[in-house]
């Protein structure tokens, strides 16, 4: 089978099972087989793909597996990111915070900046890449999340991976930017989310019983830890600003491309 059928069945077949998104996920598997990215796929339309590889990744992500975790990368900002079970998938409106973050640490000398509940590090990870003169910390509790973590941020000099809670005493150095997207799902909302969200870890969705327990902790331990004018900059969910606005004085509430609610700033006066 080339890749030119592999790309017609695979639509057909995710389509059939009421897969959304069966065209670029049919794209993006055929493309992961053939080891080749997804713009060179008119290329190489001719050549031929192993259909029982293939197979195998349509029956993954009929069981409802994320794209994400079957092909174990994925583009997050200007880079590229692995991820897996265990680790929380990177998401484009959480592209916004780090474009956020980026602009503040522009402004600030050698800034030294906080990520946590990092996960796979996308977001301090990204931040570092794009102000290189910058010390990012990125903290994560998951050892299945940490070794993603650790292997993203290889090579990145400025990024230092702690493994640890953020309920724990962490010997840092004051902070310019503290930046977050913690769990804030409601522990009872969990086993009502969609099914691919069933593959992701709990222990990065599960915010407590109001789904504020994370930033309970950041307001109570990391406001020392932020230097004067410093700024938090979280990721929250829309239904949340108000009692973000409760717990941290001035926080700005913006929303995301899609119009919700999504991103806490606070400067720290």
């Amino acid at each position: 089978m080339n890749l030119k059928k592999a790309l017609d069945f695979c639509t057909y077949y995710l389509r059939d099972k009421n897969i959304d998104e069966a065209d670029f996920k049919s794209l993006c598997l055929v493309c992961y087989v053939a080891k080749i990215k997804n713009s060179e796929f008119y290329l190489n339309q001719s050549r031929e793909i192993d259909a029982n590889a293939l197979e195998s990744l349509l029956l993954r992500l009929e069981n409802g597996e994320p794209l994400q975790y079957i092909i174990g990368k994925w583009d997050f900002y200007e880079s590229e990111f692995y991820v897996g079970k265990g680790v929380l998938i990177p998401r484009p409106e959480t592209e916004e915070l780090v474009e956020l973050a980026v602009s503040y640490a522009k402004k600030i000398n050698e800034p030294v900046i906080y990520d946590l509940c990092s996960g796979s590090g996308c977001i301090g990870i990204s931040i570092a890449k794009k102000i290189t003169d910058s010390k990012v910390f990125c903290i994560e509790k998951s050892e299945e999340a940490f070794e993603y973590l650790k292997k993203n941020a290889n090579g990145v000099k400025n990024v230092t991976t702690i493994l640890a809670d953020i309920n724990d005493d962490i010997d840092l150095p004051m902070a310019d930017i503290i930046v977050s997207n913690p769990p804030y799902i409601k522990s009872k909302d969990i086993k009502g989310l969609q099914r691919e969200l069933s593959f992701e870890p709990e222990l990065a969705l599960d915010g407590g019983s109001d789904g504020l327990d994370f930033y309970r902790i950041i307001s109570e331990k990391y406001t020392s830890k932020l230097k004067n004018d410093g700024v938090f900059l979280f990721e929250i969910g829309n239904e949340q600003g108000e009692d973000i606005k409760k717990l941290f004085k001035n926080a700005d509430i913006l929303k995301d491309i899609y119009g919700n609610d999504r991103i806490a700033e606070i400067i720290k006066e």
